[in-house]
């Protein structure tokens, strides 16, 4: 004999479709297209190696005669590559998704590192105070005194120095990763500790340490929950800036080496050929990367104004 489901417990798939966040999102059309445009990118990075005609990490299969070939559509364009090769007999549209694979890794493991240095810097600014939250809040300052390029250029510049630029190529994708993620942690510490010191005035706090909770678990099982949301638009616009620092840093020659392809060394790459005529070695990769950057920051923007009602007007 079957249990009858309460009416009073939906499910958590039924409480999502009944939340404000579903209401407005089915409701923005531009949030709807640009979750989708997205969605696209992150599955034509993942599956790459089977969407992508060459493998532009195969040097057998890459011939120096089949360089600066154009786009398919114009004279002596070869059907092996519809937009075209780039100066190393490579196909565009083949480097764009491993490029567009090696972005969104690089953009998403450094946000994480981001995020996990903002917030412990911010959480513990908060929570204890006094001198510590003065230390650590002037060197946020410091730091926020810079741009965060010419950061990133000095710690690759000492990257480059101390550990010889064979081995910076070698694992250039972690020292970028590490590189932006240091660079850009301050933006969660300020905010962070603005959204912590609200919090930790709050009863439920002072309950936790009458309780005799330790410091860490008050900071990280209680008072960070709480702080979710301002995390969440943060990283979904760090998202589109570590993205486009990669791409700066590549062009600038301090990022990916050109046989590794991201959007921001196949623009670089590319920019030396215009002269020539070779447009399309530029412009294909740049067009995904504005458009990357424009969805994603889309969607950040719509985040931060659904979790703030007073700024949304649906």
């Amino acid at each position: 004999m079957s249990v009858p489901v309460e009416m009073g417990n939906p499910s958590r798939f039924q409480r999502f479709r009944q939340s404000d966040f579903w209401y407005y999102f089915k409701r923005d059309k531009v949030v709807i297209v640009s979750f989708l445009i997205f969605c696209v990118f992150v599955l034509a990075a993942l599956f790459a190696p089977w969407l992508a005609p060459n493998d532009p990490y195969d040097l057998a299969s890459i011939d120096i005669m089949d360089s600066e070939l154009p786009p398919v559509w114009m004279d002596y364009g070869d059907p092996r590559f519809w937009l075209g090769s780039d100066e190393q007999g490579r196909g565009i549209y083949s480097t764009i998704l491993y490029g567009l694979r090696t972005s969104l890794a690089i953009g998403i493991f450094a946000v994480s590192l981001q995020m996990m240095i903002g917030v412990v810097v911010g959480l513990v600014a908060a929570f204890y105070g006094g001198w510590l939250d003065n230390l650590l809040m002037r060197i946020t300052d410091v730091q926020l005194s810079f741009s965060t390029l010419m950061v990133a250029i000095i710690i690759s510049a000492l990257f480059k120095t101390a550990f010889g630029a064979e081995f910076f190529a070698a694992n250039a994708v972690l020292i970028l990763v590490v590189i932006i993620g240091v660079a850009e942690w301050p933006q969660y510490a300020r905010t962070i500790r603005a959204t912590a010191l609200s919090e930790k005035s709050k009863e439920y706090v002072e309950a936790a340490r009458v309780m005799g909770f330790k410091p860490i678990r008050i900071m990280f099982r209680h008072i960070l929950p709480n702080c979710l949301s301002p995390i969440l638009v943060i990283s979904t616009v760090q998202i589109a800036n570590a993205i486009m620092s990669e791409a700066a840093l590549s062009f600038l020659g301090l990022g990916m080496p050109p046989d590794k392809p991201s959007l921001g060394s196949l623009i670089s790459n590319g920019f030396e050929y215009l002269s020539s005529g070779s447009w399309w070695i530029t412009l294909f990769p740049g067009l995904v990367l504005v458009i990357l950057t424009l969805v994603v920051n889309l969607l950040g923007d719509w985040l931060r104004d659904v979790f703030n009602p007073k700024l949304y007007k649906g």
